[in-house]
């Protein structure tokens, strides 16, 4: 093939790739895994496009003179002679392989439906995520809690307490202190925590460049490491006497050797004679000795192998920190999702897995599975003539659980503007939301904690009179604080006092 021919080819194929790429952004899946087929889809194409780019690049650089060679041969020779010679080739290429299969362009980028050949494995996400993670909502932390319930001397946390602390790395919630985080089993931990936060990140959102954004934290750590400004791992600042003084108040003492603060100085020197801090003391020297090899770091300064080691768990820390903010959402969702399989049997889980599993669209024009009927759009219609709830998988709710929760009683707000709010779970708690407390403010009501479980508006109107009251009630006049005496020794208040001497009857 000649290189001419070689770029129009390249060129055809980017045309192809980028008008697949347009019919799979137009369309617009509604469950959660087909919607990361696509989004894997589309990632695979570009991914191509760069690859044939990349191809194209090095065919115009024409480096090795391949292009100015073949049009030299076009142009100085015979040009019909050199055509039916290229035929006359994929001639005897087709005799000697006559039921070869010739590859149709026109489908090669065509996104898949349901029951055909697929080309770019749009079920890749099957393989991808487990059942715990329910294609990317909800966290997989398993592993990482029993790692960290292995490590020793930490708190031990249920994994629902796990999952609210496990980016907090304070001694005490979460974490375990700054001498014990140089042990290789701590390193492993948190390195394995940052790298499924990472994955999982890359599974979630194959759009975005998940690479960029760890480069982006690595650069905020860099720079705050340079400053001496990462959290729990400040460079000892000691005093005349030993004490590390980078502690939360101006009075408090910091002993490097315990990892302690004291509230003040006479505290601390009373612990420097005690048999736990001399023991303290001789197994952090030991330990100096052990890793106080002296080595030099990127810039060129002389740091300690102990300060590259914490550097290197604390540089994990930061990402595992970064990381589990800016997927905020699905941490939340899989606090929720664990407290409500925790009241469900194993059976009601295991079906859920099989439905999570088993649930798909059906495709446009295509036959609808299971016998299920078909909407107008040609999606699955959901039978739901009790008009129930869905679920977060587009399912109507069990019955049961619509009648546990009392989804079915309606309780109305006036304050809210006759708002029906169902269920007595929806109704508790919309006496926080910003709807209601801005129909209170709306009726001149600045105390709104006072005014839980109050729908009516004149029932609010009449608790705030009567509130209003009791404040101008209980305001204590000045006049009767003072008191005074008169000469036979009657007490009285200031003002009576007043009045009875400019009366002269004292």
């Amino acid at each position: 093939m000649l290189v001419v021919e070689e770029e129009r080819y390249i060129h055809e194929d980017v045309e192809r790739i980028e008008a697949s790429i347009a019919d799979r952004v137009r369309d617009d899946p509604k469950h959660i895994r087909n919607l990361l087929n696509r989004d894997h889809e589309i990632a695979q194409l570009l991914d191509q496009i760069q690859a044939q780019a990349k191809h194209l690049q090095g065919i115009f650089n024409d480096d090795v003179g391949s292009t100015t060679r073949d049009l030299e041969q076009l142009g100085a020779g015979d040009s019909f002679g050199e055509f039916y010679s290229q035929l006359n080739e994929l001639r005897d290429h087709h005799a000697r392989y006559p039921n070869e299969q010739a590859e149709n362009s026109e489908q090669r980028y065509k996104a898949k439906r349901s029951g055909e050949g697929t080309g770019l494995a749009p079920s890749i996400v099957d393989s991808l995520f487990s059942g715990e993670e329910a294609y990317g909502r909800f966290f997989d932390l398993n592993s990482s809690h029993e790692a960290f319930l292995n490590l020793p001397n930490v708190k031990r946390l249920t994994y629902l307490q796990y999952l609210e602390n496990f980016d907090n790395f304070t001694p005490g919630l979460g974490g375990v202190k700054r001498a014990e985080k140089l042990t290789d089993q701590y390193f492993r931990y948190v390195g394995g925590l940052a790298e499924y936060l990472t994955l999982f990140r890359k599974r979630t959102k194959p759009l975005e460049d998940t690479d960029k954004v760890v480069a982006e934290f690595d650069a905020e750590f860099e720079k705050a490491w340079d400053k001496d400004e990462v959290k729990g791992w400040q460079m000892d600042q000691p005093s005349a006497d030993g004490a590390s003084k980078n502690v939360a108040s101006a009075e408090a003492v910091w002993c490097d050797d315990c990892e302690r603060e004291f509230k003040n100085e006479n505290v601390y020197r009373g612990h420097l004679t005690g048999r736990k801090h001399i023991k303290a003391a001789e197994q952090r020297k030991q330990r100096q000795q052990e890793t106080g090899e002296e080595t030099t770091d990127r810039k060129g300064s002389i740091v300690s192998a102990k300060r590259v080691k914490e550097r290197a768990v604390a540089e994990r820390e930061y990402r595992v920190k970064r990381l589990a903010s800016s997927m905020s959402t699905e941490r939340s969702d899989t606090r929720v999702n664990v407290e409500r399989k925790q009241g469900m049997t194993e059976r009601e889980r295991q079906q859920e897995l099989d439905n999570l599993l088993n649930v798909s669209e059906t495709p446009r024009g295509g036959p609808a599975e299971d016998g299920d009927e078909e909407g107008e759009d040609g999606e699955e219609k959901i039978y739901n003539p009790l008009k129930l709830p869905l679920a977060w998988d587009g399912k109507p709710i069990p019955f049961w659980l619509y009648r546990l929760h009392g989804l079915g009683v309606e309780f109305h707000c006036e304050v809210c503007g006759n708002f029906v709010y169902m269920g007595r779970r929806a109704f508790d708690k919309h006496f926080g939301e910003p709807r209601h407390i801005y129909g209170l403010k709306c009726l001149g009501i600045t105390n709104v904690t006072l005014f839980r479980d109050i729908t009516k508006i004149e029932e609010a109107l009449k608790l705030w009179d009567r509130i209003q009251q009791e404040q101008k009630k209980s305001k204590v006049d000045d006049g009767t604080i003072v008191q005074m005496e008169d000469s036979e020794g009657n007490v009285m208040p200031e003002k009576v006092y007043n009045d009875l001497q400019k009366q002269g009857l004292l």
